[in-house]
Parts: C-alpha cells; structure tokens; sequence
C-alpha cells in the first residue's frame, strides 16, 4: 500500500514510516506540515493518507482542514486521521466526509498498541470507518433517555460496532456467538430508530451520526 505520511514531530514520523515500512507499506512521501501533504497527495496519488490533526503553519487543525479538503476533492482517498487528545469537534467534522472511502480517527497512544494500529490502517484503506474507542467512550458517556433504553451488554455492542468492529470481532471480544450479537444489533438499531443496513460502513456511520448528535 502507498501512504503519505504528515506528522510535524521529526521522531514520531521517522517511527510511523519505520513501522508501516514493516508492515509491508510503502510510504511515498513523510512530510511535516499541510501545505506539503496536500502537494505530496496530487503528486503522488497515494493509496492511504495519515495525518495529524494539529502541525504547521498554523498548529491548530491545519492537519484536518487539509485532509477534509482532501476528501472533498476526492472523497474516495481513504484517510486516518491522529490527534493527541479527544476532541469530539475534529472527529466530527471528520467523519462527516465518510459517505464513501474509508476515514479513522485514533488517539496517537493508539499507535503504541502497534497490531491494532496496523489493523486499523488497513480497514480505512479498505474502505472502512475506524473511531478511538476513547472517542466513543466520551460520547456515550453523555447518556440521553434513548441510549438509557439499551442494556450494558447493548451498550458494550454499540461502542465496539463504532470502533468498526465486524460481528465476528465482536463476538470473540465480548466471548459470545455471532448469532447473540446479530441479536443485539438488531435490538440496538430498533431502540435508536436507526435503519437495518446489510452495508457495514454504512452501519457504523449510522451510530457515529447518532453518538455525534449526543456529542453536539
């Protein structure tokens, strides 16, 4: 897989591309601030895009206005997004892109579990959505009286359904059959009025938009 990398901290972009380099990508250019990793993409046409949210020239959410501009363009160009802190505004916006193509947003301590990193490198180039579990646990945290209406084991499904997971991943996670699951997921949609979609992705951004909404 080809990969543009922008990270501004020098030690933690030389670590990023000497692990995706060991996972078999290749990482086609490793820059450090928005206005490189916008050309670095035209130039290079990569298959994924890594980006931190805050770097040069501004050091605010440059990373992120040049990924979503990025998406806009090209809303196909799969993207992961990482942030040193949970900041549900950024992941939002984020995700908003997510109609088609695959988009991540990970806590950079995500990186240091170093397989699931690498594991959720290759859902979002695969097309899929992938949310901190942080994130989600923030967010579900501000409970409203629909949420109040799942049971724990529901509740535990939900957050593991908007970190991406697959029914088989959550049922191994969880140490219960798929059947179970698919049961719950089934209980889950019905009590949040949300659509029974045989579309993973799809599935997954119908729960980001309603934790989101709870977030707002």
């Amino acid at each position: 897989m080809r990969i543009v990398l922008a990270e501004d901290s020098v030690l933690l972009r030389e670590g990023l591309v000497a692990l995706l380099t060991r996972y078999g990508h290749e990482v086609v250019a490793a820059v450090g601030d928005a206005p490189s990793l916008i050309d670095a993409v035209e130039r290079a046409g990569p298959d994924l895009v890594i980006t931190d949210v805050r770097m040069p020239p501004t050091h605010s959410d440059d990373g992120l206005r040049a990924a979503v501009s990025l998406r806009t363009k090209n809303s196909a160009l799969p993207v992961l997004v990482l942030s040193q802190y949970v900041e549900q505004t950024y992941a939002a916006e984020l995700l908003d892109t997510g109609d088609t193509g695959g988009v991540g947003y990970l806590l950079k301590d995500r990186v240091g579990d170093v397989d699931d990193f690498a594991d959720a490198v290759g859902r979002v180039a695969g097309g899929g959505t992938v949310v901190d579990p942080e994130v989600v646990r923030q967010l579900l945290r501000r409970r409203s009286d629909p949420l109040d209406r799942l049971t724990a084991r529901e509740v535990e499904v939900l957050a593991l359904m908007a970190e991406g997971r697959s029914n088989a991943a959550i049922a191994r996670t969880l140490v219960v059959t798929e059947a179970a699951v698919t049961k719950h997921i089934g209980n889950i949609l019905a009590k949040l009025d949300l659509p029974i979609d045989a579309d993973d992705h799809r599935r997954v951004l119908a729960v980001l938009a309603y934790l989101r909404r709870l977030g707002g």
